[in-house]
């Protein structure tokens, strides 16, 4: 029996019709043989799809994994492992959680009980759906899926459609809402995708207005295309230039107006540059960054409701499968299969496709695959675990070329416990067998340039960079992580410091007090009132606790001639450690999201390995390629999401004929 068939089947067989309204509980007579003894596996829609697989011997559950990869990567994704446990021990579902029990927590005792009623024969055993394959280690890729036309359930006429109700695929959708054009969202979970808020424009009104000066294009071209070692198109790199000013017209034209009434505010002139040294070379800020954080409603979620309001919707649960072609190589629209009842959908287009689905940190076989140095260095994720490169695969499969060059985009607050390694470490329950260590998606000080030193207690490099720099430097230390230690004087060191980006919150009065208080009660921050106990808390022994308070005392004599001999640091960002207490933790990279995406021209249309472009594909986001190589340049914050809401645009105005 096809999985889609039975779910549908399901709803009118009572025994199967009651899972999700009655508890299992093992009630037995023992010794009695209840289940039929095997490893059984459903899923149930959450926020998104939820995967649980039970063991089963004849009288008891033997073991349960629970994958919620796929919910909230800083809510339900943290969940699974105890949930795991608790229908373990209590052999069953009759947990006493549902009174408040989250939309996950629901979703995982629906597929539980479904694992159940085919261990007991209740429920038939569905065949596993093969269209989310992942293929392998060796073969990230996989095979594109073949589908009958007899297993097309339902056809959908269109002009557009947009795969992906993330940030450019939102602001794709308003945007041609906006124009009246026709089209259809397909997204494959059952919400519109976190908004990254923080984006970069140059020249807008909105910057103007709050004091931004015109920016040096040129300059600004050749800065971006430098930091990616002239890998990308500066012909891309050029359409973000001139159009993003009239992007941020377009936002604000319907967050700042009625109902919203939204502010944006822009970071630029000095508090967008680094500190400024006569002795050392700074770097160069070359964009506005805008956000509207703060707002009561996010911007995915204010552009939901505009393009519902102008009677348009999102087809939430349906997952892309295939990309289909005619004859001639037109991509003519998708196939996407229900994650409700496994059904298929078709999707024609008769204008174009525009691919914004995400990048691929959360697959574990496309990173090994294609960026290995990242995995190596990381010790946490703060990627949506939703983000699996389904999109580049598609559109490989469909003949376009993907970067050569990885570009992940690393933050250094990995932080883990003393004697964890970077990289990844099974888990069974996780997707694709693997997961990163840490368990706090990012420690925000861990940007600060204090003191940082490796396992042995060596200082290895100049603690001012780019967040992704000193990640790989530690990539060439034991275990790939880092020792950060400062004294009780942080705040006013941090002030000092004057870190531009996300990492600049912890200048605010209190934050990085909290963030040490919740970090210490968690284990992850050391506190001591010597620096003795500090290395001892740490971990440091013999020769490596030795040299370790070798290299503060010489760290500190730096401090004092304000000249970085060693390794070069700017003075404004040396500090001393001597004022008790003194503060220490271990940190790794935390993995964002990877910007290796399919390559495109400045128009956003997808192309082949000979640039030949595959007429009716579009690619935004982390989906596309092009724009960034090596890494991401954490120096320019907002470049990314900026890039992606106005490339999203841009293949909006192709496809509408609007310029």
């Amino acid at each position: 029996m096809k999985r889609r068939d039975f779910l549908k089947g399901a709803a009118g067989m009572a025994g199967v019709a009651a899972l999700a309204a009655v508890p299992f509980s093992a009630a037995k007579a023992e010794g009695e043989a209840i289940y039929k003894p095997g490893t059984y596996t459903a899923t149930a829609v959450g926020l998104g799809t939820v995967t649980v697989t039970m063991t089963f011997d004849e009288t008891s559950i033997t073991d349960v994994q629970v994958d919620v990869s796929g919910e909230s990567a800083t809510r339900g994704a943290q969940l699974g492992g105890g949930l795991a446990g608790m229908i373990k021990m209590q052999q069953g579902t009759d947990l006493d959680i549902m009174a408040n029990a989250s939309i996950t927590n629901k979703a995982v005792l629906r597929a539980a009980n479904n694992c159940i009623a085919q261990a007991k024969g209740e429920a038939p055993v569905p065949e596993v759906a093969q269209t989310q394959n992942t293929g392998s280690y060796e073969d990230w890729l996989g095979m594109e899926p073949e589908i009958a036309e007899a297993d097309i359930a339902e056809t959908i006429d269109t002009d557009i459609v947009i795969v992906g109700a993330g940030n450019g695929g939102m602001a794709a959708a308003a945007y041609a809402a906006q124009n009246g054009l026709q089209f259809r969202v397909v997204e494959a979970y059952g919400c519109v995708q976190d908004t990254r808020h923080w984006y970069g424009a140059i020249d807008s009104k909105t910057g103007f207005d709050q004091g931004a000066v015109p920016m040096n294009k040129h300059k600004l071209l050749s800065e971006i295309s430098r930091y990616a070692s002239g890998k990308c198109d500066q012909r891309v790199v050029r359409t973000w230039i001139n159009e993003s000013a009239a992007m941020q017209d377009f936002i604000a034209g319907i967050l700042e107006n009625e109902p919203y009434n939204y502010k944006c505010k822009v970071t630029t002139g000095e508090a967008a540059h680094w500190p400024l040294s006569d002795e050392n070379t700074t770097y160069f800020f070359p964009e506005q960054e805008h956000t509207y954080m703060g707002a009561r409603k996010a911007r995915n979620v204010v552009f939901q409701e505009y393009i519902e309001g102008l009677g348009y919707g999102i087809d939430f649960n349906r997952s892309l499968v295939k990309l289909e072609k005619d004859a001639d190589g037109r991509v003519t629209g998708i196939i996407a299969e229900s994650t409700e009842d496994g059904s298929y959908i078709r999707y024609n287009a008769a204008k174009g496709v525009l691919l914004a689905c995400g990048g691929y940190p959360a697959n574990p076989y496309m990173m090994e695959a294609l960026d290995p140095l990242a995995v190596k260095v990381t010790t946490c994720y703060n990627y949506s675990p939703r983000d699996r490169g389904m999109g580049i695969r598609a559109a490989i499969w469909a003949g376009a070329s993907l970067d050569k060059e990885a570009a992940p985009m690393l933050f250094d607050r990995g932080i883990v416990k003393p004697g964890v390694d970077a990289g990844y470490m099974d888990c069974p329950s996780a997707f694709g067998g693997k997961e990163f260590p840490g368990t706090v998606t990012q420690y925000f000080p861990g940007t600060q340039p204090f003191l940082k030193v490796n396992r042995r207690g060596e200082r290895f490099a100049n603690e001012s960079s780019p967040y992704n720099d000193i990640n790989y430097a530690a990539g060439n230390q034991p275990g790939g992580v880092y020792c950060q230690v400062h004294d009780a004087n942080f705040f006013e060191d941090v002030t000092r410091f004057h870190t531009i980006g996300c990492s600049a919150g912890v200048q605010n009065p209190g934050m990085m007090e909290n963030n040490l208080k919740q970090m210490e009660e968690q284990g992850l921050v050391m506190k001591a009132d010597t620096l003795d106990e500090l290395a001892d808390k740490l971990g440091f022994e013999g020769e490596a606790k030795n040299t370790f308070l070798a290299t503060i005392d010489r760290y500190n004599e730096l401090y004092d001639k304000q000249d970085d001999e060693d390794f070069g640091k700017m003075k404004e960002r040396l500090s001393a450690i001597r004022t008790a207490p003194f503060y220490g933790c271990w940190l790794g990279a935390s993995l964002l999201t990877t910007l290796q995406g399919i390559a495109i021209n400045e128009k956003a249309q997808a192309l082949t390995e000979a640039r030949d472009v595959i007429p009716g594909l579009y690619v935004t986001g982390d989906n596309s390629g092009s724009f960034f190589a090596n890494n991401y340049p954490c120096l320019m914050p907002g470049l990314a999401c900026g890039r992606t809401m106005c490339l999203g645009i841009k293949a909006i105005k192709t496809m509408g004929e609007l310029e």
